[in-house]
């Protein structure tokens, strides 16, 4: 048994437990919830039932040395009670025990080193459960290994090239040859351009590489030459041009235009196009994309067979045709609203955004710099001064291939932003970001993997945290969820500093086995999902209706979510349930499960199919602009959807220009939204629209 103490230990302990993952034996009611014991605030507390014995456990996210509990019980305090340490969660080591607990504050002296804490109250001291205001753990903020420095290099699959730099073109060559065709393959690269000018270069995306400037602004990295995604690959089809990026460069094509033939997952963000770019693959062939931001293209852009496209807060010289759904909002020279013919929705702002954070050299020092929000924006963020704050590199954890995530959570949890370097990465426990504003941003589209069923990664309800360049790839093992933006019943106001998932991706299936019940759901209130493609493979590995099941794409528990650039596809039930009030929607693209093998697997109650994009009848505030679902059922192409959307009829719930499409005939929609709207029919793939609802 140690003794306690009534006075701090000698050494400077840092506090580890505040915002940490917490459980509890039961809880006395929701007013006193087990995260209120780490919260760091002295009027919110956690009690339990009123019996014996009971318990509230801190996961730390990794081992680390300790040095000290601080106890702040309320009344109901705990007269005979111990406290554990465990490095596994299993395995238990006593701490400290008691049977003469004074209650109040109680500063205890410990040692040991554990991942976990654990205090069992057997003895209560009076009638009532037990009432923690603060349960606090002290050791060293770095573990056993000490701190985590932040800062590095960026690793071997980050290249990096100058003006003076020998064989640019050879390099860019080299890693097109190898991604081209790599729709699943494990390579994953991020080219970087330092501020001058590049001349005659043609640098060709393949799959899972992303090519970004190192200016503040693009005009600080100039390219005579091409940024080219084509689809000679695919025999001209550009519909599986997935996961891949450019940033932040100004492009002199040579021919007068760039060609950016992609589909999802493969933004264009704060570029400058010195002439027109060109969405289609050569020879005009199927595409389906796509999504540009902050970016300024002098001419026209032309999307040719391009199904569906989504622009905002631009400049652009013109845009030349439609196909199904293009949408547009704070876009200078976007056309005119003209739903459905040409289906063109343009709105002259976007209501709130913030654009991605971005790697830049500051001189020789690279830091991110992450833009101010802005609200009601129009045009680009970067004429004049950009707005935002710079985060030297030396303040991010620079992971690279190999990490844990125990020592990633220990980067967090000492106060470091994460910066992943290209490459595959297996979690065994979830990466919790618990602070508020930490940037967690990934090059090259590094992916995590959770395994066990763990979820991926959690955000707590913090202000301002910014999730953005990255690949969440479900495991074998099924998970509940794969990210969790906010924990249940979160209840925050982030109204002024919003968090924001921007380019962050997920996929069940394709690359192997996978699942999860739902893939990301957001609780927090005021977020922004600016640009996410959640994807259940309908090609690849580990593909089939039960294989890689995932019964739920989105689902919005936040009031207040603003979504800029949904794409979300093939789910087994709902692709997005939105069960927050005051959601916003602005572009939604979205394709039912191509692999439902009858009619009898989608049966919703007595409704034919699960909608693309629900709201639940209890919301009483919804609005979507430019939003269409697709059918493809391939295996059965008798199956009837009910509806692409089914939402309750009020009058603050409100659609614009939305619309169902029958591809090619292989299944059909009997409505558009709830019973209204006219069904698709034949094999011709014509949109059935609707311009407003109700």
């Amino acid at each position: 048994m140690l003794i306690p103490s009534t006075t701090a230990a000698s050494a400077a302990p840092t506090l580890l437990s505040q915002g940490k993952p917490v459980t509890v034996s039961s809880t006395e009611n929701g007013g006193t919830p087990a995260g209120a014991a780490v919260d760091g605030d002295n009027g919110t507390r956690w009690s339990s039932a009123a019996a014996d014995p009971q318990w509230i456990q801190i996961d730390l996210g990794s081992s680390v040395a300790l040095s000290q509990v601080v106890l702040r019980w309320e009344t109901a305090y705990a007269k005979a009670y111990k406290i554990e340490l465990s490095t596994n969660g299993t395995s238990w080591t006593s701490a400290y025990s008691t049977t003469t607990g004074p209650g109040g504050n109680e500063t205890l002296n410990i040692s040991g080193t554990a991942r976990y804490v654990k205090l069992t109250g057997t003895t209560r001291a009076t009638q009532y459960g037990y009432s923690l205001w603060e349960f606090q753990v002290y050791g060293e903020s770095g573990g056993p290994g000490g701190p985590i420095q932040g800062g590095g290099d960026l690793g071997p699959n980050v290249k990096v090239f100058d003006p003076s730099t020998p064989g640019i073109q050879a390099t860019l060559d080299q890693i097109f040859a190898q991604q081209e065709k790599s729709q699943f393959g494990t390579g994953r690269y991020q080219l970087l351009f330092k501020p001058g000018t590049y001349n005659n270069l043609n640098a060709q995306l393949g799959f899972y590489t992303s090519i970004s400037g190192l200016g503040l602004k693009p005009d600080d990295t100039n390219i005579n030459g091409d940024v080219t995604v084509d689809a000679g690959w695919f025999n001209g089809n550009a519909t599986q041009n997935f996961w891949r990026s450019a940033e932040n460069l100004a492009l002199n094509p040579v021919s007068g235009s760039n060609r950016w033939a992609v589909a999802q997952a493969a933004p264009f963000r704060r570029m400058h196009v010195k002439g027109g770019l060109n969405l289609a693959p050569n020879g005009y062939g199927w595409a389906s994309g796509g999504y540009i931001a902050d970016s300024k293209v002098d001419g026209q852009i032309t999307p040719y067979s391009q199904q569906q496209w989504y622009t905002r807060d631009s400049a652009i010289g013109g845009w030349g045709n439609g196909v199904w759904n293009m949408a547009f909002s704070g876009v200078e020279g976007a056309p005119a609203q003209s739903f459905p013919n040409p289906p063109y929705t343009t709105l002259n702002n976007t209501p709130t955004s913030r654009e991605k954070p971005f790697l830049y050299l500051d001189g020789n020092t690279y830091k991110v710099f992450v833009p101010a929000k802005r609200t009601n924006a129009r045009g680009v963020s970067w004429n004049g001064t950009p707005q935002g704050e710079s985060l030297p590199l030396d303040q991010f954890y620079v992971v690279k291939p190999g990490a844990s995530a125990a020592t990633i959570n220990a980067a967090l949890a000492q106060g470091l932003h994460l910066l992943f370097t290209p490459g595959i990465y297996h979690v065994d426990q979830s990466i919790n970001v618990n602070r508020a504003n930490t940037v967690v941003l990934g090059l090259g589209y590094a992916t995590i993997i959770p395994d066990n069923g763990v979820t991926a990664m959690k955000v707590a309800d913090v202000d301002g945290v910014k999730l953005a360049g990255f690949l969440i790839d479900a495991g074998p093992v099924n998970s509940p969820t794969l990210l969790e933006v906010g924990p249940q019943n979160a209840s925050a106001d982030h109204s002024a500093n919003p968090t924001t998932v921007q380019d962050v991706f997920i996929r069940i299936g394709g690359a192997g086995p996978g699942k999860a019940t739902t893939s990301m759901v957001v609780n927090s209130d005021d977020a922004i999902i600016d640009h996410t493609w959640i994807w259940r493979a309908d090609h690849g590995d580990g593909v089939g209706w039960e294989t890689n099941r995932a019964d739920y794409g989105l689902q919005v528990n936040g009031d207040d979510v603003l979504a800029t650039g949904l794409f979300v596809e093939h789910f087994n039930k709902y692709d997005v349930r939105w069960s927050g009030e005051r959601g916003r929607t602005i572009f939604f693209q979205n394709e039912k499960a191509y692999d439902a093998p009858n009619q009898a697997a989608i049966q919703n109650g007595s409704i034919q199919g699960y909608a693309g994009y629900k709201v639940d009848d209890s919301v009483v505030t919804h609005e979507g602009w430019a939003m269409g679902s697709y059918c493809n059922y391939t295996s059965d192409p008798n199956i009837r959807q009910e509806h692409g959307f089914q939402a309750p009829v009020k009058p603050g719930v409100k659609f614009h220009n939305i619309l169902v499409v029958s591809l090619g005939g292989m299944g059909q929609y009997n409505h558009v939204i709830n019973s209204t709207g006219a069904p698709t029919s034949g094999t011709s793939t014509v949109p059935s629209n609707i311009v407003n609802f109700p």
